[in-house]
């Protein structure tokens, strides 16, 4: 896994526009390379129509079976893309501590002396595009000047081995999640995919981002906007 390398494509895999790096990766790559102060990020909210904070959840109609019955929190749409992060498919086989010991944070002989909240944080599969690649959701308590994205509502990005040093400390956030990879959209891609219920949106909270029952948080998020998973239809509008 690598933090810090500029991404190159976009959510089906197409060559991106500078435009869509700009915009719809911008997340990334500004927590990753640190250009400019990550705290600007916050003034662009509130943009009527955009959806950058909230979680998108597919419709069984999703074509794209990367993302059948996926559950995607929003660090950026704008009028140039948008970027997320998948945020309830685990990574198989592998876990926050054997990442660990192959960034060369810690020591395989000083795993055990990882405190309890390190070897909880949930390693997920956060989209198709740039999977060597790590991306940490967690909370405010933690920041990182010039290398962490503030996004909405206590949420934060960083994309620097310093917040998993931090973690193996114990001095790390609150809540964290590491997700390997992150999904794309070129301009006009996901308002498209949404008109043609592929998308439902839902308000982000901590448990849909956080919680360690990434099985449940597909029902959890439908929940949120009164939908029963089992009486869900293709025809449902949005949210």
């Amino acid at each position: 896994m690598k933090l810090g390398r500029k991404a190159g494509a976009g959510r089906e895999g197409e060559s991106t526009t500078p435009a869509t790096e700009k915009r719809a990766r911008g997340s990334a790559e500004r927590a990753s390379n640190s250009s400019g102060s990550s705290r600007g990020r916050r003034s662009e909210r509130g943009k009527i129509g955009f959806l950058d904070g909230q979680m998108l959840i597919a419709m069984p109609t999703m074509g794209d079976e990367r993302f059948a019955r996926s559950v995607i929190y929003l660090c950026a749409h704008s009028q140039d893309g948008a970027m997320g992060i998948v945020v309830n498919q685990p990574a198989p086989n592998i876990t926050f501590p054997d990442l660990l010991v192959q960034l060369e944070v810690v020591r395989s002989a000083e795993l055990i002396q990882l405190p309890p909240h390190a070897g909880g944080v949930k390693v997920l599969k956060g989209g198709p595009v740039d999977t060597q690649r790590g991306f940490v959701l967690h909370s405010a308590d933690f920041f990182i000047e010039n290398s962490t994205l503030p996004i909405d509502d206590g949420i934060c990005l960083t994309a620097t081995l310093d917040i998993l040093k931090a973690i193996a400390r114990g001095n790390g956030p609150a809540s964290a999640v590491l997700a390997l990879g992150y999904a794309g959209w070129a301009p006009g891609q996901l308002e498209n995919e949404i008109h043609q219920n592929g998308w439902l949106h839902c308000p982000a909270d901590r448990e849909l981002i956080f919680g360690t029952d990434t099985e449940a948080k597909y029902a959890l998020a439908l929940k949120k906007i009164g939908i029963d998973l089992g009486m869900l239809s293709s025809e449902a509008g949005h949210a």
